[in-house]
Order: C-alpha cells, then sequence, then structure tokens
C-alpha cells in the first residue's frame, strides 16, 4: 500500500470534514454532537499524520515495508472504525454506533504498540 499517498488523502478528507463540521453542521448539532464530530476530527488528522509518518519511515529504511504496512493497516482501519463511527453518531444520533468506536482505539493503539515493539527489537539488534 502506498501509505504517503493515503495519509496525504486521508489529511484532505479531514480538512474537508473538519470544514464541513464547522460551517455545515455548526448550527445543525446540539454541543455534544458537535463535540463527538470534532473528537472524530482530531483523531482523523492525528493519525492520517501518523500514516505520514509511517511511510516516510519506511523510505529512510527506519522501518521495514512489512511493519509499515502493518502498522499502516491498523491505523487505517482505526480512523475507519474510530473516527468513522464518531462522525455517524454525531450526524444522525444513534448512540449504538458508539459501540464500534472502542474497536478503532484498540486498532490505534495495536499500531502505536507494534511499531514501539518493532523499534526496540530494531535497537536490540
Amino acid at each position: 500500500m502506498n501509505w504517503l499517498a493515503t495519509g496525504a488523502l486521508l489529511m484532505a478528507l479531514g480538512v474537508a470534514l473538519g470544514a464541513f463540521g464547522a460551517h455545515g453542521l455548526r448550527d445543525r448539532l446540539d454541543a455534544y454532537s458537535l463535540s463527538i464530530y470534532e473528537k472524530a476530527v482530531f483523531y482523523h488528522f492525528l493519525h492520517a499524520l501518523g500514516l505520514l509518518i509511517i511511510a516516510l519511515l519506511a523510505r529512510a529504511s527506519a522501518i521495514t515495508p512489512r511493519v509499515a504496512d502493518q502498522v499502516g493497516w491498523l491505523l487505517l482501519v482505526g480512523i475507519i472504525l474510530f473516527s468513522g463511527s464518531l462522525y455517524a453518531l454525531a450526524i444522525s444520533g444513534i448512540r449504538v454506533l458508539g459501540a464500534i468506536t472502542p474497536l478503532g482505539g484498540l486498532s490505534f493503539i495495536a499500531a502505536w504498540l507494534l511499531l514501539a515493539y518493532y523499534a526496540f527489537r530494531a535497537r536490540a539488534l
């Protein structure tokens, strides 16, 4: 997977969704729903930036392409599940969507722990 392109596209999508939330949803959502939407945008941006970093680490040979793929997929799944469920929850108000969010959070945690594991392992070799 081209994580640099994927991260860049997700950053652009984050800008678009953030602008949509700020301008298109500001008068349509209550304060609680708007805060959920903003949290989705924040984590979306943070982990899309993580994808860019993973791509650069792989290009600098600091991590292998295999590690970049493993971490990248976990970050991508996390963005889809965590931020995606929060976007849907904020807009629809369907509370059961919040049950999906922790799965995305676990994917984020697994991605960063996997990167840490490989970083420590590479240092030890």
